[in-house]
């Protein structure tokens, strides 16, 4: 209720008790949500979204190594992170990419410190979903990566983030998550 009587406009407010009773009755009759059904199903937008979120933060982290490793760095600092990035950096680690990395927090925001070696050109994530073929992987690999000798695809799978080496071996598709060479 506004009192308009002078230049200017009050607000004048019921007294407390109207308040501490609907608030009792608030309290008194618990209310059930209506159950979210499909908001997480694999076609629904909030799901792709946080898909594509996921795969933004990534991609961020494996710029973020790129650009450390141009300037010459020798360590450089993630944050936000995820177990997909930290999988990710493992691959990296086993073949020699970098020479180690820490989770700090991971319960929390947490960062992760890794130590570089020298060895990255270019590393990617694709931001878009892309499945893959445990027959179709090798013509993925020859025409993303720049030749034969090095580079790795990155691939999730049923049975965990693997290489592109290591998913024809176990002949496994998945979707593709990036690409460091």
């Amino acid at each position: 209720m506004l009192e308009t009587g002078s230049l200017f406009p009050t607000l004048s407010l019921p007294p407390i008790s109207k308040f501490s009773s609907r608030l009792s009755q608030a309290r008194a009759e618990p209310t059930i949500a209506p159950p979210l059904l499909g908001v997480f199903s694999s076609a629904s937008p909030v799901f792709k979204e946080a898909i594509d979120m996921g795969r933004r933060i990534l991609n961020d982290a494996l710029r973020a190594i790129v650009n450390a490793e141009r300037r010459g760095k020798s360590l450089v600092e993630l944050k936000p992170i995820s177990t997909v990035m930290s999988s990710f950096l493992r691959v990296m680690k086993d073949h020699g990419y970098i020479k180690d990395f820490q989770v700090q927090d991971p319960q929390r925001v947490g960062r992760i410190t890794v130590e570089l070696q020298g060895r990255i050109k270019d590393c990617k994530a694709i931001t878009h979903r892309q499945d893959i073929k445990a027959k179709d992987i090798e013509a993925y690999r020859l025409q993303t990566l720049p030749t034969r000798q090095w580079g790795y695809v990155v691939i999730t799978t049923p049975e965990g983030i693997l290489d592109h080496e290591e998913a024809m071996k176990r002949n496994v598709g998945g979707q593709v998550l990036g690409f460091f060479h």
